[in-house]
């Protein structure tokens, strides 16, 4: 079958790709979940992220917002400390502030994703890209998400970081057209 060609031969990435990137996403733990694992993979490739991510699950409480805002020095240490994941003092740290955030948005719109999906009238953008190539690292809408995640008090949210959210997420459709899973990402209802 024929898939986008960032896919590596990599069992993880071919997984992720097959079954998650791209399928919308509502549930807002999971929404902040890949909020904070695009943060972390800033600067390094998503393999990189993917094979830590269950690490990540673990040792920060399975992304429950509830949780890591209590976190203190301690365990900011802790996981400074910790191997298992990408181990930069302001990307942990900015978990922490973007929980905080996290649950001031949920206050505010009820949920994370009533908010997040408003960037795109709440449903996913089908785009039509032949090649990889051609899909933008970043748009109009990942650059007012940016905005509007930074005037909310949210660290490591660039626009990049917002463009691979909203891939991630299913708010796009960025898979190219002739990959075996463009038709059914456009499909799910």
């Amino acid at each position: 079958m024929k898939k986008c060609t960032w896919v590596t031969k990599h069992k993880l990435e071919e997984k992720y790709h097959d079954t998650e990137w791209g399928v919308p996403v509502f549930d807002d733990r999971l929404l902040f979940e890949f909020l904070i694992l695009e943060g972390a993979q800033a600067g390094l490739s998503w393999i990189t992220v993917l094979v830590k991510r269950e690490h990540y699950r673990k040792v920060f409480d399975n992304f429950e917002a509830k949780k890591i805002v209590t976190y203190d020095q301690k365990k900011i240490d802790e996981l400074l400390n910790d191997s298992g994941i990408i181990r930069n003092k302001l990307k942990i740290n900015s978990v922490v502030t973007n929980a905080k955030a996290f649950l001031e948005v949920q206050k505010e719109f009820g949920s994370f994703s009533k908010f997040i999906w408003g960037f795109v009238d709440g449903k996913p953008i089908q785009n039509k890209w032949e090649k990889f190539e051609d899909v933008p690292a970043k748009t109009e809408i990942s650059d007012l998400m940016s905005k509007m995640l930074k005037k909310k008090g949210f660290k490591f949210i660039g626009t990049t970081i917002c463009y691979a959210f909203m891939q991630a997420v299913g708010m796009v459709n960025d898979h190219t057209t002739d990959c075996f899973r463009y038709n059914e990402i456009k499909n799910i209802k």
